[in-house]
């Protein structure tokens, strides 16, 4: 159970950090921090997100879904 909360929390700080981006994207005046701090970042966290996935799954805390057919 706490595998899923932790990738939660990954998640929405990772949509957090795509609309910090958006935001700084869309301003008129130059940003006071790079845009691709944030898109590391979130880039980061997906990589992040994908390792916990798979040494989750290699030691059995989560198992996937049986095949459709």
């Amino acid at each position: 159970m706490i595998i899923k909360i932790i990738l939660v929390g990954l998640l929405i700080y990772m949509v957090v950090n795509l609309f910090l981006a958006m935001r700084i994207m869309l301003k008129d005046t130059p940003p006071d921090k790079p845009m691709s701090k944030y898109i590391g970042r979130r880039v980061l966290t997906s990589v992040c997100i994908v390792l916990i996935i798979l040494i989750a799954m290699a030691t059995g805390l989560i198992h996937p879904n049986p095949r459709p057919y």
